[in-house]
């Protein structure tokens, strides 16, 4: 469903991510995880179009989008959840949902999105900007789904977050993605969250893949390891 190949994405003359190749199946969740400073961000940030790539190609279901704008990805099928969630403060919550329809074939907020996220149904004329950051994240979340993708790609969704609902979160997503059919790319540093969702997980260190393991064969002081400072 998602393959990435090749991939090169610079600031500049600085290279952050380094020939980088990995492909995702459809409906399984792959985690990126690293320290801070190792390019998850920017990796996500090419993959959606906020920062193009310097070589490689990156292919949705088939289709090479690589080359598109951003919002020309998301109608070929990748969602995306930023970091730091970004929502609009001044819009409502229904508002705010609705910025996600633009590329939807159904240019409407269905039922689903509510019954998946309640708390959202609740405070849908209340503005983004009063919803605690938990709130603001399922929001997110909401507003990159509505779009259709094949793909949600979620830049680090724990940040900022309280212990419970990081839990809540990790229960909708492995709910969305077999009630929606959809394949997960998440980069995360929690690794209790990650092990909650992913079926496989891969860190990265300076733009490179430097492990890989299944899901049930994480060592969890090997992944550690790599995420300490």
């Amino acid at each position: 469903m998602l393959e990435v190949k090749n991939l090169c994405v610079s600031y500049g003359e600085s290279i952050i991510i380094r020939d980088l190749s990995f492909s995702v199946a459809k409906n399984e969740t792959l985690a990126i995880m690293g320290r801070n400073g190792m390019g998850k961000t920017t990796l996500m940030k090419s993959m959606i179009g906020m920062i193009r790539a310097r070589s490689g190609s990156i292919t949705v279901d088939g289709k090479d989008v690589a080359k598109l704008d951003s919002f020309q990805r998301v109608k070929a099928g990748l969602g995306f959840v930023p970091q730091g969630r970004q929502i609009f403060s001044a819009l409502t919550v229904e508002e705010n949902i609705r910025t996600g329809l633009e590329t939807a074939k159904v240019r409407k907020i269905e039922d689903w999105v509510y019954k998946t996220f309640p708390v959202l149904d609740e405070m849908k004329n209340r503005k983004g900007g009063n919803l605690s950051g938990g709130q603001q994240q399922q929001l997110a979340i909401a507003r990159a789904l509505v779009s259709g993708p094949k793909v949600l790609l979620l830049d680090e969704p724990t940040e900022g977050i309280q212990p419970s609902i990081i839990k809540d979160i990790a229960r909708t997503l492995n709910e969305l993605k077999r009630l929606r059919d959809l394949t997960v790319v998440v980069s995360e540093q929690v690794l209790s969250f990650t092990l909650e969702i992913a079926d496989r997980l891969i860190v990265i260190e300076s733009g490179a893949i430097v492990h890989e393991d299944p899901r049930s064969s994480v060592d969890e002081a090997v992944i550690s390891r790599y995420l300490s400072v």
